[in-house]
């Protein structure tokens, strides 16, 4: 069962808890928090922490949520060995694998619907890196 690295602030808190009990029988999550709605928190914090726990291991993956995800998505890209891709549809979260072999996806709760966010992570998390042409992109990252 592959292990993912899951957290978000205080908007992305109950997305990031359906998330889990939606796939908990498909994949094994190290919660990173935050651990409720009420209170307001940083999200770079919280993109932060993950980030340190994804780049450890090149088969790491994680999934970051906040109200729109570009807050995660810029916090997280401030890491070497991250690429945080903010997907919105099933076409750009099999392109962000497929093409920029990112190994986070960040969500924004207050934009998408539920069950596009939960195709979006099954996509993301099923779809290998292309490679060939696209390796040498990547590393001019």
């Amino acid at each position: 069962m592959k292990k993912i690295f899951i957290s978000s602030d205080h908007a992305g808190f109950n997305l990031k808890e359906q998330i889990k009990k939606k796939f908990f029988k498909k994949y094994t999550f190290q919660d990173l928090g935050t651990n409720n709605s009420k209170i307001s928190v940083n999200y770079p914090d919280y993109a932060h922490k993950l980030c340190k726990k994804v780049s450890s291991n090149s088969k790491n993956f994680g999934i970051l949520v906040c109200g729109s995800g570009i807050g995660m998505s810029m916090a997280a890209n401030r890491h070497k060995k991250i690429r945080a891709a903010v997907c919105y549809s099933i076409k750009n979260a099999k392109l962000s694998r497929l093409h920029n072999d990112a190994n986070i996806i960040t969500l924004g709760s207050r934009l998408t619907k539920k069950k596009t966010a939960f195709k979006c992570i099954e996509v993301f998390l099923d779809t290998k890196f292309e490679g060939g042409r696209h390796v040498k992109r990547i590393r001019k990252i």
